[in-house]
């Protein structure tokens, strides 16, 4: 089937979608994404994940030229034209075409594009037995106010994740400036600690993920006590268990840092009791659809 994308408006195939060569996402990775999941047809979190979009903006100071509704439509649109129920879901907004040089946007169209996907997950076996990760040498600078964005410029993350991958893991886990661990390189971590999860704070040098925030309003309506405070190398390979989160994998356990086995070296209690209760939170959404 013949993949259609959503760009500014208009629904055009795969290789008819076009972007100005001077447009600063290009130029400058001016801009900003949000990767979402569909779940039967509708977007989970997609609330969450505009107003992400819209406080972001306003850090790049293109908040005023975005209208969210038009994006909550424009990825329903897109998803029932790609014929998909479960689904990989990206908007991506850039500051659009404009002058030459660093000075910031004073005139110009956003670029606005929506792209579905196949949902691929990794193997139930994954979930069950979990991943390898690597701490890596690249640092995350805390003190960047990029680090809180989920801008165009991955090539960071991109790099962190290679690392790990040459050492023989699955996904890379980033320390900040001062030596705490602050995320992975596509989703934010906790540990486990007596039966209560810990997971760094904003001023770590985090993005502030939509599963995050879910899993942080979850734990305690499970009985289960979340604090959000600074964890160092040596607590996290403590831990009793380690899991990572993000919109496309939900709850991934972590079996072993740097070749170190975490608790069991496989799925424990608490990350299991979290999984249930989120697979009942996106059973239950009840957001409709806006077609």
């Amino acid at each position: 089937m013949e993949q259609l994308v959503y760009i500014n408006g208009e629904i055009v195939s795969r290789d008819k979608a076009q972007i100005p060569v001077f447009d600063r996402g290009l130029l400058y990775g001016y801009g900003l994404f949000e990767t979402m999941r569909s779940y039967n047809g509708r977007v989970f979190g997609l609330d969450r994940h505009l107003a992400r979009l819209m406080n972001s903006a306003g850090v790049l100071g293109i908040r005023e030229s975005l209208e969210p509704e038009k994006f909550e439509t424009g990825v329903y649109r897109i998803l029932k034209a790609n014929g998909f129920d479960d689904a990989r879901i990206r908007l991506t907004v850039t500051a659009g075409e404009g002058s030459r040089g660093i000075a910031l946007p004073v005139y110009g169209k956003l670029t606005m594009i929506i792209t579905v996907e196949e949902l691929v997950l990794p193997s139930p076996e994954n979930y069950l037995k979990g991943l390898l990760t690597s701490i890596v040498s690249i640092r995350r600078n805390s003190k960047s106010p990029m680090c809180h964005l989920k801008a165009l410029g991955y090539l960071e993350n991109m790099l962190a994740h290679a690392e790990a991958v040459d050492n023989g893991s699955d996904e890379a886990i980033l320390l900040n400036g001062d030596g705490y661990v602050a995320e992975c390189s596509a989703s934010n971590i906790f540990v486990v600690e007596a039966g209560k999860i810990v997971t760094p704070p904003i001023e770590a040098g985090i993005l502030p993920g939509i599963i995050r925030r879910v899993i942080i309003d979850l734990a305690p309506s499970l009985g289960i006590k979340v604090v959000q405070e600074a964890v160092n190398v040596e607590r996290l390979l403590n831990a009793e268990e380690v899991f990572i989160t993000n919109s496309v994998i939900e709850i991934m356990p972590i079996a072993a840092i740097d070749g170190r086995t975490v608790g069991s070296g496989s799925r424990g209690k608490v990350t299991e009791r979290l999984t249930e209760g989120y697979k009942k939170l996106t059973i239950s959404s009840t957001r409709c659809p806006c077609l």
